[in-house]
């Protein structure tokens, strides 16, 4: 029994590397396909859920399609009420592994596994066809371990025991089926995968004599237990992440109560579907049972969404209400608004995530030179020195996101990644890195204000125009660097970046000429003239900061294209 025992965990832990492996492969060859796929087809909630659902086909994980869901409703692209759609579709699509486990199950496929695996290994050498064979291992090894399940024989005297167990419960009580359903959720969430209880469901009613009802009501707890993992994670995220939790939690728990409610007559409709009639067929064959579990798991789905689809916007509304934001609205407060950490996800996806605290950093940063364009012509004391304070404080928050985004970046670095995904962190690595030499820029100005307002000297008005001048080119070149960390390809053009830093370094050249002649016929001081060119200077270094992270983005854009 013991052998038996970890012969069904070592095949169920081989199940789920499989299909992670499977996974993360199909990710890897189309996962920014599919996130531009994603946030372009969701345009109503009909055309969200056939997204979610062909997405979470594709790519063998409705866990993957709701974090991309999620991360798009975080960087604004989808709605809540969109992200819920896709949700529901995801909810469908991840059935067909269901249907899988079926096949693996009911027909012997060990004969194949291995050529498979073959073809995989020589795959895994080809730089071209590596992540197609990686794909291929993740198969094999899925069937590999669902013929090991379905072969897995439990001796004569530990399987009459284990019916005699089955046979205590009287499956026709109400009792046992909610019983049931809360064995079904307390394993999803020790598991933490339903595709392993799945697996164990179908290996109870094919072999341990467990009655087709309780074996339902184990895969309904098994769609509560799923969403109960990602609600607690998602208590470490942002509030529009816990309403698309929430969602999936709702989504779920609602086609639970409502399917109590009509329980036999619609489990008695979803076997009819695949041939098996459980009044009347009291010795089924493995084939019914295990097919009839897929076509439960798939009827419970497309039901719960056609009933559901039409008040989406009622759903989004009730999340809204569970979750309400919080914290600080304070831009001071240091936070990162996109990057979250507790909620799982595969490396291609954590990309976007980045991307777009990155765009929110560099927002950030500019927001820290137009306080010090406000510190510039600032004459009252306790104004100054508040402002002065507040861009101290934003110095310290851009050391902060940098080292923040960074470590994010090398957690994702250490997974496998596909080659544009490394070109991807390598260009993002360097963007995070000229950011924050932009905010040191912003203090060094700041500072050489603070020294000129305790001086008690003053710029002369002339000064004060170039400063102005030169304020508002350094402006639009980091307007136009937030530009394009925007992604929007219709308004990315680099040579507009370029012109602007060319006119800040002749505009510094000249103000950098006229300066010294300036303090040869004593218009002001030399340490008012030094203290005016520290600024000038600064303001060019700041300029090539921007253009350093224009040319990171713009190699970004080439590997994605």
């Amino acid at each position: 029994m013991t052998i038996l025992l970890l012969r069904i965990v070592g095949a169920l832990a081989l199940l789920i590397y499989g299909m992670k492996v499977m996974s993360e492969a199909l990710q890897k060859m189309a996962g920014p396909q599919l996130r531009h796929v994603l946030a372009a087809m969701t345009t109503n909630r009909i055309s969200g859920v056939f997204t979610g659902m062909f997405t979470t086909v594709a790519v063998q994980s409705s866990t993957a399609t709701t974090v991309m869901t999620v991360s798009f409703v975080n960087a604004g692209l989808l709605t809540l009420v969109q992200a819920i759609s896709v949700i529901m579709g995801a909810n469908i699509g991840t059935t067909l592994t269901a249907w899988i486990m079926s096949a693996g199950f009911s027909f012997k496929i060990s004969d194949f596994v291995w050529p498979i695996f073959l073809i995989g290994l020589i795959l895994i050498y080809s730089k071209k066809r590596r992540y197609t064979g990686d794909f291929l291992f993740g198969v094999a090894f899925m069937f590999l371990a669902l013929t090991t399940l379905g072969e897995s024989q439990i001796p004569p005297k530990e399987l009459t025991e284990l019916q005699k167990v089955f046979s205590s419960f009287d499956p026709n009580s109400f009792g046992t089926i909610l019983l049931f359903l809360f064995f079904g959720t307390l394993l999803t969430c020790i598991l933490q995968s339903s595709a392993a209880l799945m697996a164990i469901t179908m290996m109870l009613c094919t072999q341990g004599g467990l009655p087709i009802y309780l074996g339902i009501a184990l895969v309904m707890g098994e769609n509560i237990g799923t969403t109960l993992t990602a609600n607690v994670v998602a208590l470490t995220a942002n509030t529009e992440a816990r309403r698309a939790a929430f969602g999936h939690l709702f989504f779920n728990v609602f086609g639970v109560i409502w399917v109590l409610c009509v329980f036999r007559h619609f489990i008695n409709l979803a076997c009819g579907l695949v041939g098996y009639d459980p009044v009347s067929d009291l010795h089924p064959t493995s084939t019914q049972l295990t097919f009839a579990l897929a076509s439960f798991h798939t009827c419970f789905n497309v039901a719960n969404t056609l009933i559901l689809l039409p008040f989406v916007k009622q759903l989004a509304k009730v999340c809204c209400m569970v979750w309400k934001p919080t914290g600080s609205k304070d831009d001071d407060d240091f936070r990162l608004r996109f990057i979250q950490t507790g909620i799982m996800k595969t490396p291609e996806l954590s990309v976007l995530e980045a991307q777009k605290e990155i765009q929110s950093f560099a927002e950030r940063i500019q927001r820290m030179f137009n306080m010090v364009r406000d510190l510039l012509g600032e004459k009252d004391e306790d104004k100054f020195t508040k402002l002065f304070t507040r861009i101290e404080k934003y110095e310290g928050i851009s050391d902060n996101m940098e080292i923040e985004i960074a470590n994010y970046l090398d957690q994702v670095s250490d997974a496998h990644l596909s080659d544009e995904t490394k070109g991807k962190i390598r260009a993002m690595l360097r963007e995070i890195s000229e950011i924050e030499s932009i905010g040191d820029a912003c203090y060094n100005i700041a500072r050489t204000l603070n020294r000129k307002f305790s001086t008690k000297e003053d710029f002369t008005e002339q000064q004060y125009e170039h400063l102005h001048q030169m304020f508002e080119l350094t402006d639009d070149a980091l307007s136009q660097m937030n530009v394009m960390l925007s992604g929007r390809r219709e308004n990315l053009d680099s040579n507009r970046s370029f012109n602007i830093e060319n006119e800040i370094n002749n505009y510094r050249n000249q103000l950098k000429t006229q300066n010294i002649n300036d303090v040869n016929d004593h218009k002001y001081t030399y340490a008012i003239g030094t203290m005016y060119m520290d600024i000038i200077q600064e303001c060019e270094k700041l300029g090539d900061y921007v253009v350093n992270v224009v040319e990171a983005r713009m190699n970004t854009k080439k590997v994605e294209a």
